[in-house]
């Protein structure tokens, strides 16, 4: 693991704050480390591999489309593209039926924010304080943490407008008739995974409405079966006129897309945006088969039923450990927020040390999104080992 290290910090940008730990081979729910140890995952790649690590249709789709046809760019008609758009409509919320593909979330954001403004013709962004949505110059942009922002604010675009998340009055004063969008994850991951009010989603598709902008929902972490439904909008009933998925669509392969309604989407003529890889058959064909999969093993369902015991199985801990503030999320993008971020820390190293990857943000909070297929049994284990570090950490 030593030469590894040491190569990394000779040659890559140190733009990451990494486990010390090399990981070299994964199935399911184990994923295993250049000298052999398992460890359970319940990361997933941040939310991404939702069918679990090298899951055997996907390995297939991708092992099989690979013969036949890589990327030809988007000069070409290709099938996968077609057909993946096609499937997605019929999970996407109602009307949510063209596409655009890409290959990641942050490029998903960024499309979703350029149709934005040439459909309105407006030229400002509302955005929420606790958002994440990217780490290129427009999303970073539309990102809250400052320390993200602020080293980067000449390339920053000066059009957004924060406000505070699940807080309609300020909404309501920020949206004018020069918002061009309101931009929102129905559940804040990076944040600390909050959670609105019942009626704050709802609220703001009345703003938006009636001011004549347009609503975009961030699903790249929130979407694809995660929180127990296809899109966590779905929880409230609220459909966006624009929204990004990404992370879990190819369930390990890198892909992105934003959706939009018909009229909406129609304001982009040939030439308005492009992208040389997005949309390519390879990840077409992962992508295709990452959702028929979900279907197949209703995995949407799945997560509600699993996520419910999950967060009751916290729940436990809270009640037991004064250093649980509170236990959030829906599904199985769930958080459990400590007392300090010296505790989270802790807690994090404790865990990788027993054989489980967690993940920690907004500081103190500890994020659960394990891939959809985890099991009771898997759960059971985390929680035993949880209750045993919170034992020892201090100030627990």
């Amino acid at each position: 693991m030593r030469r590894i290290l040491e190569l990394e910090k000779r040659y890559l940008a140190q733009t990451y704050h990494r486990q010390p730990l090399v990981l070299v081979e994964g199935r399911g729910m184990v994923v295993r480390d250049i000298g052999g140890k398992e460890y359970l995952d319940f990361v997933g790649g941040i939310a991404v591999c939702a069918l679990g690590h090298c899951h055997p249709a996907l390995v297939e789709a991708i092992s099989e489309q690979a013969k036949k046809l890589m990327h030809v760019s988007n000069l070409y008609y290709t099938t996968p593209q077609v057909e993946l758009a096609q499937l997605l409509a019929k999970i996407t919320p109602k009307g949510i039926d063209k596409f655009f593909f890409c290959n990641s979330g942050a490029e998903a954001v960024e499309g979703a924010f350029k149709l934005s403004i040439k459909h309105t013709k407006r030229q400002r962004i509302v955005a929420m304080q606790g958002s994440f949505h990217g780490r290129t110059s427009a999303t970073v942009g539309a990102t809250w943490k400052a320390s993200y922002r602020e080293p980067f604010a000449p390339l920053i675009p000066k059009i957004f407008d924060f406000v505070p998340f699940d807080d309609l009055a300020a909404a309501e004063r920020a949206i004018t008739d020069r918002t061009a969008a309101v931009i929102v994850e129905p559940i804040q991951g990076e944040g600390g995974i909050n959670v609105p009010s019942e009626g704050y989603l709802k609220g703001l598709r009345e703003l938006c409405d009636a001011r004549g902008a347009l609503l975009i929902f961030d699903e790249v972490q929130t979407g694809m079966g995660r929180t127990g439904k296809w899109f966590a909008c779905q929880h409230w009933g609220v459909t966006p006129d624009v929204m990004t998925i990404a992370k879990a669509l190819g369930g390990g392969f890198p892909i992105g897309c934003f959706g939009a309604k018909a009229e909406v989407m129609g304001s982009f003529s040939a030439g308005d945006h492009a992208s040389t890889f997005g949309g390519n058959p390879l990840a077409c064909a992962a992508a295709t088969t990452v959702v028929r999969t979900m279907m197949r093993l209703k995995l949407p369902r799945r997560a509600a039923r699993v996520g419910r015991y999950f967060k009751d199985r916290l729940e436990e801990l809270a009640e037991k450990h004064d250093c649980v503030r509170e236990v959030r999320g829906l599904g199985l993008m769930l958080g459990m927020e400590l007392t300090t971020k010296e505790a989270a820390d802790m807690t994090v190293k404790k865990a990788m040390e027993r054989g489980f990857l967690i993940n920690c943000t907004a500081d103190r909070v500890l994020r659960f999104v394990p891939p959809l297929v985890v099991e009771r049994e898997h759960i059971d284990r985390l929680v035993d080992a949880l209750d045993e570090i919170l034992s020892e950490v201090r100030g627990c």
